[in-house]
């Protein structure tokens, strides 16, 4: 198996490069499937996917409050 796979684990040992990143994204993903109990369809699983891990900023910076 080592000799199939030898090009592949002398890369990943050169270039330092892991798959750690989207291991813990795809922890994210099935927590969120978890506790959601369901998604009545697979557009509104990805609508949550991209809500909660998208890393988009709900406020922006020119978004202020007035207290009037």
């Amino acid at each position: 198996m080592l000799k199939a796979h030898l090009t592949g684990v002398l890369n990943a040992i050169a270039q330092r490069v892991t798959n750690a990143h989207l291991e813990g994204l795809n922890t994210k993903i099935q927590w969120l499937k978890r506790s959601a109990r369901g998604f009545r369809n697979r557009d509104r699983f990805r609508h949550a996917i991209y809500f909660h891990l998208g890393g988009l900023d709900l406020y922006p910076a020119s978004f202020t409050h007035s207290n009037s």
